[in-house]
């Protein structure tokens, strides 16, 4: 298990940030691989919160099982496959300062994605694209999807590019969501495996924070009722764009 003190002061706002997001938060997590890349490698951040996410996934997918989207799943998760190889790929044939300075880049374009989207001029609005374009437009983003959650677990906004426009009832849209991210978190097991990242000082790390994860996860369902979350959001996406202009600093002083 780690045992540095300055891992922990940025492990434990990070899970939390996790769990707040499987709470009812959605998309705050994506702090929790910047924040711990600045301490730790950015691939092995991602194999310990992987183990995390997948226990966090039970909740959502046992809740919403009923409720999700065929189609969506049936376009989305085969280009994901080919995006989580791609990010597998990336990963195992380049440096780690390339790999950080990637990490920064996907944290600055989500934050300033959800920013964005979180004006009211922003919402989504139907698209009326032919079947087979919609098809491929669907596949295309579930790749771009999976390889931002191998490599920073951010696979949501090219997620939702595609499935908010389509105006799914809620309960739908939050099954479909938990079912799609529980299966490629699954489908990533293998390429953090071929990578070597589950080793017992990187799972029995993840075995220690699991209970801050899943005390959070509690804390987000509570919270998300009692506080105004358009400033909280606002405060987490403007901290993700600090930590990824402060990881590409660290890549470009490394190169």
């Amino acid at each position: 298990m780690i045992l540095d003190p300055v891992f922990y002061a940025l492990a434990v706002p990070a899970v939390v940030l996790m769990g707040l997001a499987k709470g009812g938060f959605s998309g705050v997590g994506a702090v929790a691989m910047p924040l711990l890349a600045l301490a730790i490698s950015p691939v092995q951040a991602a194999a310990i919160l992987l183990p995390i996410l997948i226990v966090q996934d039970v909740v959502g997918v046992w809740a919403f099982r009923k409720t999700w989207d065929r189609r969506t799943l049936l376009v989305m998760l085969p280009g994901a496959a080919l995006g989580i190889l791609a990010g597998y790929l990336l990963a195992a044939q380049v440096s780690s300062v390339t790999i950080l300075a990637v990490l920064g880049a996907i944290s600055i374009l989500f934050a300033a994605y959800r920013l964005w989207l979180s004006r009211a001029s922003a919402t989504p609005t139907p698209r009326n694209l032919p079947p087979a374009a919609d098809t491929a437009l669907g596949f295309g983003l579930g790749a771009a999807s999976g390889f931002t959650s191998q490599i920073a677990h951010a696979g949501q906004p090219p997620f939702q590019m595609w499935v908010l426009p389509k105006s799914l009832p809620p309960a739908s849209l939050v099954g479909t969501t938990a079912i799609y991210f529980a299966t490629i978190n699954w489908i990533k097991v293998p390429a953090y495996w071929a990578l070597g990242q589950f080793t017992a000082q990187n799972l029995t790390t993840a075995a220690a924070l699991l209970p801050v994860a899943i005390a959070s996860t509690f804390a987000g369902v509570w919270l998300v009722r009692r506080i105004d979350p358009g400033r909280f959001y606002t405060l987490i996406y403007v901290l993700m764009i600090l930590v990824g202009g402060q990881l590409i600093w660290e890549a470009w002083s490394k190169a």
